[in-house]
């Protein structure tokens, strides 16, 4: 493989995180902070979906958890 001496800065494959722009650099850790944490949008916007459909533990089940870890 052979690597030009001046590469193209719009090559992002041929730079090194620290030639790329922070505007680049922005994008792809939201990107990867969004694709990693995604399931847990998912489990938040389900969880508020069984709230609004009036689906709650009970007293006994609240307090059985709390009793399991002793909270």
């Amino acid at each position: 493989m052979r690597l030009a001496s001046h590469p193209d800065p719009h090559d992002t494959h041929a730079l090194s995180y620290a030639e790329h722009p922070k505007s680049f650099l922005a994008i792809n850790a939201l990107t990867h902070c969004v694709q990693t944490e995604s399931w847990q949008l998912r489990d938040i916007q389900e969880d508020i979906k069984e709230a609004d459909a009036g689906e709650f533990a009970t007293d006994k089940q609240v307090n059985s958890v709390f009793a399991k870890y002793g909270a």
